[in-house]
């Protein structure tokens, strides 16, 4: 909670741009005997908060994610949950989760959380359309220090099927396009991108990628099937799956393969990825990647989650797996609604 209101009090100034935070830097001695300590990049700070002090959310719970099942059950139980819908304000007044707060645009969510406490809930949930841009939000809000955030997997989709946008947008189109060829090798490793906020502590320079990223909105980090096949040498494309399933499934020709929580460290291959070329991150339903991207973009990489992930390329293979992409009459749970 103390970090929680560190970072929510630097939402408050400038329409969510962020103060820094009350932390200062070691001042350097000034004995000319004592070995020199290399400066830390703005960039090192900020990885090594991440995975630090954060908690590491990108390589441990990531993505926090509820089900409509489970929102039904404690809504309606003993539970005590803060339902917040991102929709716009028409699509929330066609109908929307009992009880749920509408927060329509994404510049309001932090403006919002400043009006709760979040520890006074047994959990926060997102909800948006299809999953994806709830999963961004979901993302950055865990980054700021609450904890007891998640997503509503498939987002309204699941809840009624009168809401359902996912259905149509599932498809099988690309199965012809993907390979089952070994992983490329990754690249060597090299820099972190360059960050120049001007903060000189990890969280203060996190409080101020937060707030940037926060600003551009989802749709800076989202990027279609379309435009990755269109141009497949403009992005630096990385499939988030293990190589198990990389291999035994398919993936886009050229992909490189990262496995979750363990190939996005510092330890590991993080430096790996490109810091001069857009990274198109995919995943089975675009609402983990949609996580990813917004922490790659936090750090600085320019990342795009790709919507929908699999299940826009190769649904009926999923399907057919036992991967359980998005259907309708598995997913949806014709749960009742309020208008």
């Amino acid at each position: 909670m103390k970090r929680y209101t560190q970072y929510l009090k630097q939402y408050a100034v400038s329409l969510l741009l962020i103060l820094p935070l009350l932390a200062f830097s070691t001042a350097c001695s000034d004995d000319e005997d004592d070995p020199v300590t290399p400066a830390m990049s703005e960039a090192e700070m900020l990885v090594q908060e991440l995975e630090g002090t954060n908690g590491d959310y990108l390589n441990t719970t990531c993505p926090s994610i509820v089900t409509a099942q489970m929102v039904h059950e404690d809504v309606t139980g003993a539970k005590k949950w803060h339902i917040i819908d991102i929709r716009s304000a028409t699509d929330f007044a066609t109908g929307h989760v009992p009880g749920a707060v509408n927060v329509p645009s994404a510049t309001d969510i932090f403006t919002h959380m400043g009006t709760i406490t979040p520890t006074s809930f047994d959990k926060i949930v997102i909800i948006c359309y299809t999953g994806q841009s709830a999963a961004w939000t979901t993302a950055l809000l865990r980054l700021s220090g609450v904890t007891n955030v998640a997503s509503m997997k498939y987002g309204m989709s699941s809840w009624h099927s009168d809401f359902d946008r996912l259905s149509s947008q599932c498809s099988s189109e690309r199965v012809g396009d993907f390979v089952k060829t070994a992983a490329p090798a990754k690249p060597a490793l090299g820099n972190l991108p360059n960050l120049t906020t001007g903060k000189s502590t990890g969280a203060a320079i996190l409080a101020d990628r937060i707030a940037a990223v926060h600003a551009e909105k989802y749709a800076a980090a989202a990027t279609s099937a379309a435009t990755v096949f269109a141009s497949p040498d403009q992005f630096f494309i990385l499939n988030y799956w293990p190589e198990t399933d990389y291999l035994t499934y398919g993936h886009i020709n050229g992909a490189y393969q990262y496995t979750p929580k363990a190939d996005l460290k510092l330890s590991t291959f993080l430096k790996s990825l490109p810091t001069d070329k857009t990274i198109a991150v995919y995943c089975y339903t675009g609402q983990t990647s949609a996580n990813v991207a917004a922490i790659l973009r936090v750090m600085g990489y320019d990342a795009k989650s790709l919507s929908l992930g699999a299940q826009g390329m190769i649904w009926q293979t999923m399907y057919d797996a036992g991967k359980k992409p998005f259907k309708v009459e598995d997913d949806c749970g014709e749960f009742p609604y309020e208008k």
